[in-house]
């Protein structure tokens, strides 16, 4: 029996990464899912596009249990190189797109009695990333917009956050042509690797879940412990401690 039979799920951004793993997990559980995403013509910004998809699933199905807010986008560079496009490309897709899938959800879920949203921030949102501003910006009114609709729509409708850290998706695939890039960073996790996609899919899981049953407006961080509080010297202090045996 699973987790979410004879729920109706949403997930947006679904066709790859983080998104494809959850409506993944989310059909072996038992769900009926419907993906959002801009290769099957969805743009999230586009808040018209959205309310229709969302409402032509609830209709076909006759409910909507849970939406996950996946859809997103990314880049790096200072802030004083990001000119209007890029910013509001970045603002629009993680932050309105989510925006949107609430807006146009909430009144399924009111009308229905229940259901859970899922938004998907970063660890970026909780303490900005070096050249991420307008990302790391977006990410955090994403998990302020999560707090806002717990405390509008509880008890009806939960909604919650993840925050993942350093995870391995398209958007990474990057990395891969340069594998001595990862080590530093793994070095800098405590659990000294990189996280998997359908690793933040079992956690959004358990939020859009009957486990999560008393959970609403929280932020869970997926990132292995790299957001953890550090002195800054950790690297300079163990390599101290290897030095005299400690480590």
């Amino acid at each position: 029996m699973g987790q979410l039979d004879g729920r109706a799920a949403i997930v947006t951004g679904g066709a790859s990464g983080i998104g494809a793993a959850t409506a993944e997990l989310f059909a072996r559980e038992g769900a009926t899912v419907g993906i959002l995403d801009r290769t099957q013509g969805v743009d999230v910004r586009d808040a018209d596009a959205v309310t229709r998809a969302v409402n032509e699933f609830a209709d076909a199905n006759g409910r909507l249990d849970i939406l996950v807010n996946n859809a997103g986008t990314g880049d790096l560079r200072p802030l004083h190189t990001v000119d209007d496009k890029l910013w509001h490309r970045l603002i629009d897709v993680n932050l309105t797109g989510t925006f949107h899938g609430m807006r146009a959800a909430v009144p399924l879920m009111l009308a229905a009695g229940g259901g859970a949203i899922v938004n998907n921030a970063s660890v970026s949102g909780l303490a900005p990333t070096r050249n991420e501003a307008a990302y790391s910006a977006a990410k955090a009114a994403v998990i302020a917009l999560t707090k806002s609709g717990a405390l509008e729509y509880g008890p009806t409708v939960r909604v919650n956050c993840v925050a993942p850290g350093h995870i391995r998706t398209p958007l990474t695939a990057v990395w891969e042509q340069f594998p001595d890039a990862w080590e530093p960073i793994e070095r800098s996790i405590p659990l000294r690797r990189i996280g998997e996609a359908a690793e933040v899919a079992e956690v959004i899981l358990f939020l859009a879940s009957d486990r999560a049953a008393y959970i609403t407006g929280e932020t869970i961080t997926v990132d292995g412990g790299i957001s953890l509080p550090q002195a800054g010297t950790d690297l300079a202090l163990s390599q101290l401690l290897e030095r005299f045996g400690g480590g």
